[in-house]
C-alpha cells in the first residue's frame, strides 16, 4: 500500500527505460493481487524490499541510480505531496521545508500545530527598523533626511517581503494575507502615505490569524486605518438641521463583505430561497441606516508622538490621521454618538436608547458573529484564498461546521478552521486532482513568492526589500494595494467562455495588460536577473545629473544565485532540473508536452555552451506555462 501511495503522484518521465516501466507495472499488479486475496507478504520487491536485487538501465539518463526505483528512494511522490501542501499553507515550498515534511512521513497536522506555536513576525517594528536603516544611511553620506518622504507604503512593502522570506511563521503569514483580501484596506488612498497605518493593520491581522473571528471582527471595527478607509473615523451623530447624517460606508461593508454577505445561506454555502424560489436578502437599506448610527462617535484613541504632532496634548473627536496613533484602537466619544434606539433586521436586533456607545458596538458584533451565515461565508472565502476556486458544497459545509463549533463548543476558532481547510480530503486526496473544476489560478503575488522560495537567491545585505510597484502596475496585485474594498477580484467571478458556472476569482485580473506584464516580469527575473527591487540608493541633492547624486545605501536588490543556476544543468542534467522544478513549482503536475518543450528549448542553446542561459530559459518557460499558473 505504501508503494501504491507513492504512485499517486509518481512521475513516470523519470523512467525512460521500458524494461524498468514493465517491472514497476508487475510490482503493482503483484501488490494488488496480494491485497485482493487478503494475505500479507513482507518479501515483495519495492519500497524498501530490495536485498539481493541488482538493477541496471541501458539509457544515458543522468538522474538517480536505477536501484532507487526499487528501494523507494527514487520516487518523488512524497516530495510532490509535501510541496503541494506547502503551496497552500505558505508562500511556497522550499527544499528544506519539503525535506522536513517528507522526513515526518507527511505529518501535515503536526506541521500545522508547530506553526501555531512559531514566533510571530512583526510589521510595524520591522518597517520602523527599515526606515531607520534608510535614514541612517542617508546621514552617513551627508544627505539631508528632511528630503526623505516616509515611512510610506513602499516601506510597508519592504517589511512584508522581508518577513515573507525570513519569518518562521509561514502559515500565520499566509492566513493573514488571505484575511487582508477579506477585511480590506488599501494603500491606494491617503493611507499610502502612512506606512505606520498599513503595518499596524497588518499586525492586527497577524494577531488574530490564529485567534477567534469575533475578536478579529471587533478589533477591525475599531482600527484607525479601517476607520479612515471606510469612513467611520470621526463619524458624527445625526444633525438634521445641518443636513448631517451618519456615514453608512462601514455599516454596509461589515455586513456585506466582512460577515454575513448579501443573501441568507445554508451551512454548505448554497443560498436559501423563499416560497417563490427567490434568494432571501440578509439586510436592506433600513438596516444600513440603523447600523450606521451604531458606528458614530469613534475617533483616534491616541495621538502620534512624531515630530509635528507635539501640539496634540490628547486625542479628540475630529483628530485626523496626520497625528493619529495607528497602532491604538479608536475610542468612543459619547457626545458624538447617536443615542437613539436602533432597530435592525426587522427587530431581530434591538439596541436600546441612551446606551453606552461601546455597548452598542458590542451588541452588533455579537449579533453578526452569531449569524448562521458567518460560518459558510468565511469558510468559502478562506478556502478560495488557500486551496481552490470552486470548493464543493460538502467542503464548505465541513469547514463551516468546524467554524460553528470546533468540537469543544467554541465558535469562530481560526486555528480549527485553518486546520479543517488544509486537511480536508478535497485539499489533500488524489481524487480531487482529476476534477475539471478543481484548482485555482495562482494569484500574482504567489507566483513571485513561490519563485523566490524554490531557487537559491543572493543578496549582499540580507534584506529582501521589494517596493511592489511592478507587481501592482503590471499584474494588478501587491499586498494591501487593492483598488477597492472589494479586493483585487470578486470572490464569485465566473470564468468567461465556458458553459458551466465555474468560479475563478483571479481570472478577473488576467487580461491584455497583466498577461504580457507577467511574462515580461518573469523575463526580468531570469534574463535580467532582477527579482526584488527597492527605491533606495540615492538622495536628491538638487542636481539634474543623476551621476552626481551621492549613494547612501548598499545595493539591496535580490537576484538568483547565478553560480547555483548554472550548476543545475551542468553535464546535461536538464531532465534533473525539470524534475526538481516540477516538484517545487508544479507539484508533480507538469505535463509531458511542457516538459519536452522546456528541455528541447534549453538543449537548443547548446551551441552557446552557456549553462546559465539554458537554466534561465528553462525557469522562464516553466514559470509562464499554464502548468505553473494553475494549481491543483
Amino acid at each position: 500500500m505504501k508503494l501504491l501511495k507513492e504512485f499517486c503522484n509518481f512521475n513516470t518521465s523519470s523512467l525512460t527505460n521500458l524494461k524498468c516501466m514493465r517491472l514497476i507495472q508487475l510490482i503493482v499488479l503483484f501488490c494488488l493481487s496480494s491485497f485482493l486475496f487478503g494475505q500479507e507478504y513482507d518479501d515483495y520487491i519495492g519500497a524498501g524490499h530490495f536485498e539481493g536485487i541488482t538493477v541496471s538501465a541501458s539509457d544515458t539518463y543522468q538522474g538517480t541510480n536505477p536501484v532507487n526505483t526499487i528501494n523507494g528512494s527514487g520516487l518523488d511522490g512524497a516530495k510532490m505531496e509535501a510541496a503541494r501542501f506547502l503551496g497552500q499553507a505558505t508562500f511556497g515550498a522550499t527544499p528544506v521545508a519539503v525535506d522536513s515534511l517528507v522526513a515526518s512521513d507527511l505529518n501535515f497536522e503536526s506541521w500545522i500545530d508547530n506553526q501555531f506555536e512559531a514566533e510571530q513576525s512583526q510589521y510595524l517594528s520591522k518597517m520602523n527598523n527599515i526606515w531607520a536603516e534608510i535614514t541612517n544611511g542617508m546621514v552617513s553620506v551627508g544627505c539631508d533626511t528632511m528630503d526623505a518622504f516616509g515611512p510610506f507604503s513602499v516601506h510597508f512593502q519592504y517589511a512584508w517581503f522581508d518577513n515573507m522570506m525570513d519569518g518562521e511563521d509561514q502559515l500565520r503569514q499566509r492566513v493573514a494575507f488571505a484575511l487582508s483580501q477579506l477585511l480590506v484596506i488599501s494603500s491606494v488612498t491617503d493611507l499610502g502615505g502612512y506606512g505606520e497605518a498599513l503595518s499596524s493593520y497588518y499586525d492586527l491581522l497577524m494577531d488574530h490569524s490564529f485567534g477567534n473571528y469575533r475578536d478579529l471582527l471587533y478589533d477591525v471595527s475599531l482600527s484607525v486605518p479601517m476607520g479612515y478607509y471606510l469612513s467611520h473615523l470621526n463619524n458624527p451623530k445625526a444633525d438634521p438641521d445641518n443636513n448631517i447624517h451618519p456615514d453608512e460606508n462601514f455599516a454596509r461593508e461589515i455586513m456585506q463583505l466582512f460577515s454575513i454577505g448579501i443573501y441568507e445561506l445554508n451551512v454548505d454555502g448554497t443560498r436559501k430561497v423563499d416560497g417563490n424560489g427567490n434568494w432571501i436578502p440578509t439586510y436592506d437599506y433600513i438596516d444600513i441606516k440603523e447600523m450606521a448610527k451604531v458606528f458614530t462617535g469613534l475617533a483616534p484613541g491616541a495621538a502620534s508622538k512624531d515630530e509635528g504632532c507635539d501640539w496634540v496634548n490628547e486625542p479628540y473627536f475630529g483628530l485626523g490621521i496626520y497625528c493619529a496613533d495607528f497602532s491604538q484602537p479608536m475610542t468612543m466619544f459619547e457626545d458624538w454618538h447617536e443615542t437613539s434606539e436602533k432597530i435592525i433586521f426587522d427587530g431581530a436586533l434591538s439596541i436600546p436608547a441612551n446606551q453606552n456607545g461601546m455597548e452598542d458596538i458590542d451588541m452588533v458584533i455579537e449579533f453578526l458573529f452569531n449569524h448562521p451565515n458567518v460560518g459558510p461565508f468565511v469558510a468559502e472565502r478562506m478556502i478560495k484564498r488557500l486551496v481552490k476556486s470552486n470548493p464543493s458544497s460538502g467542503y464548505i459545509e465541513r469547514v463551516a461546521t468546524i467554524f460553528n463549533n470546533d468540537g469543544n463548543g467554541v465558535r469562530g476558532d481560526m486555528k480549527a478552521m485553518v486546520k479543517a481547510i488544509l486537511l480536508d480530503p478535497e485539499a489533500r486526496t488524489c481524487e480531487a486532482l482529476s476534477e475539471p473544476t478543481n484548482g485555482r489560478l495562482r494569484e500574482p503575488v504567489l507566483r513571485l513568492t513561490q519563485f523566490l522560495k524554490a531557487f537559491e537567491l543572493t543578496n549582499e545585505t540580507g534584506n529582501y526589500w521589494h517596493n511592489g510597484y511592478d507587481l501592482n502596475e503590471y499584474m494588478f496585485q501587491s499586498p494591501l494595494m487593492s483598488p477597492s474594498v472589494f479586493n483585487y477580484y470578486q470572490p464569485d467571478n465566473l470564468l468567461a467562455g465556458v458553459e458551466d458556472n465555474i468560479e475563478a476569482p483571479e481570472f478577473q485580473i488576467l487580461n491584455t495588460i497583466t498577461l504580457p506584464g507577467y511574462t515580461n516580469m518573469v523575463y526580468a527575473w531570469t534574463t535580467w536577473n532582477s527579482v526584488l527591487n527597492d527605491w533606495e540608493g540615492v538622495c536628491d541633492d538638487g542636481s539634474e545629473n543623476y551621476e552626481d547624486w551621492p549613494e547612501y545605501i548598499e545595493d539591496t536588490r535580490t537576484r538568483l544565485n547565478t553560480d547555483w543556476v548554472a550548476s543545475q544543468v551542468e553535464n546535461d542534467k536538464h531532465e534533473d532540473f525539470v524534475n526538481q522544478m516540477d516538484i517545487f513549482l508544479t507539484y508533480g503536475q507538469l505535463s509531458e508536452e511542457m516538459r519536452e518543450i522546456i528541455t528541447n528549448a534549453a538543449k537548443g542553446l547548446a551551441p552557446w555552451n552557456n549553462n546559465e542561459y539554458e537554466a534561465y530559459l528553462m525557469i522562464y518557460l516553466l514559470m509562464i506555462s499554464p502548468d505553473f499558473a494553475i494549481t491543483k
